[in-house]
């Protein structure tokens, strides 16, 4: 007969399971997890929700402070602000979201392949890292979006094609340590493809770092398409971006102030907030940082 198992005894417990424990312990991430989560929602659902288009003009209105008709005021052309937020902070996380997959589809097949590859042919894709490494960022992304032409689609692959260095290094590292564990070995000896080895038995193993990195890498992008925007080369009215809205807004604060603060406020509010949450994310995915 087998013995009840005693309430004392300490269960074990999954990563992902003792991960999201350390999460929840850390509040400013919870606090950032939960502002990502309501901003998205009202982002996603809110421009179904309201009234106003973001691209109705009323020149005869023109700029008006904020009033209940129009709840965060409208711009010298007598567009309703609060609906263009509502559609540019949409195309914001977009571009971020998007740009960073890109990034990461490019950085993590690029590293986990040099890494394992090894040797001579580690060298030499390293050290194309290294040359795109010396080119400036932004001039790059800027060349591309001449080239390709300020097509909305063409602005995230732009910016994801300069994004995926820094993970390109970050899973060669993991990979370099991990390409001589057992696991990896058995499945050499069992005859598996390098591609096989690749998908499923290493680059699963470096998830980690790659979730965090990603965390870090969205506001990052959003920056990116902030900056894209004040040089014109960002997204193009009547499209609108968070990004594009500073841009109207700092050119017409001095007469109407509204329409710079509150686009700065929910930028700079859901970057703080992406930015808390991968720190957090990286103490909890990172065993040794627990002070448990």
């Amino acid at each position: 007969m087998e013995k009840p198992a005693d309430s004392n005894t300490e269960q074990g417990a999954s990563l992902g399971r003792d991960a999201w424990r350390r999460l929840k312990r850390n509040r400013l991430a919870m606090a950032g997890l939960v502002v990502l989560v309501v901003v998205s929602g009202t982002v996603v659902v809110g421009p179904w929700m309201v009234s106003h288009s973001y691209e109705t003009q009323d020149t005869a209105l023109g700029a008006t402070a904020p009033n209940w008709n129009n709840w965060l005021g409208t711009d010298p052309l007598g567009r309703d602000l609060f609906s263009r937020m509502l559609y540019g902070g949409r195309v914001s996380l977009l571009v971020g979201l998007a740009a960073t997959a890109v990034s990461l589809l490019i950085g993590v097949l690029y590293g986990a392949t040099s890494g394992y590859l090894g040797g001579r042919a580690d060298a030499v894709m390293m050290r194309l890292v290294d040359i795109l490494y010396a080119l400036p960022f932004t001039v790059f992304v800027i060349i591309l979006m001449v080239f390709f032409g300020r097509n909305f689609l063409f602005l995230f692959l732009a910016i994801g094609a300069v994004e995926w260095l820094t993970m390109a290094r970050i899973v060669r590292g993991q990979v370099l340590t991990l390409r001589h564990r057992e696991f990896v070995e058995a499945a050499v000896v069992m005859g598996l493809p390098v591609w096989r080895i690749l998908l499923f038995h290493i680059i699963p193993n470096t998830l980690g770092p790659v979730i965090i990195y990603a965390t870090l890498t969205v506001p990052s992008v959003m920056l990116l398409e902030a900056f894209l925007s004040f040089l014109g080369l960002g997204v193009q009215p009547p499209m609108s971006s968070w990004g594009l809205l500073i841009k109207e807004g700092v050119d017409v604060m001095e007469e109407y102030p509204w329409l710079l603060l509150f686009p700065s406020v929910a930028f700079s509010m859901t970057l703080f907030a992406l930015n808390a949450l991968g720190d957090g994310l990286r103490d909890a995915l990172d065993p040794r940082t627990s002070r448990d």
